[in-house]
């Protein structure tokens, strides 16, 4: 197994860091806001935006998929070597 080096580490600290400072940001957002009611229309409002959200996001990657599949990819990379079918 490789050792991290200096520049990796440094990295990963300040990834860490942002993680701990934006878990802390929520927290302080959350904890404020939570006297706040939200009343039945901003609850279908967040029900739909969740719904439509997460129809748009799966739909882009079943064509996404279907793309790769299809083998319509291919064609818009001209530095691709032509290969034979990947061996399984």
């Amino acid at each position: 197994m490789r050792t991290l080096g200096a520049g990796q580490i440094a990295l990963i600290l300040v990834l860490m860091a942002l993680l701990i400072l934006t878990g802390v940001w929520a927290t302080t957002v959350w904890n404020a806001t939570g006297d706040v009611v939200m009343d039945r229309h901003g609850w279908i409002a967040l029900g739909l935006g969740t719904f439509f959200s997460l129809l748009v996001g799966c739909g882009l990657m079943a064509l996404m998929f279907f793309s790769s599949r299809s083998g319509h990819d291919e064609a818009a990379d001209p530095f691709r070597k032509n290969q034979g079918p990947p061996a399984e």
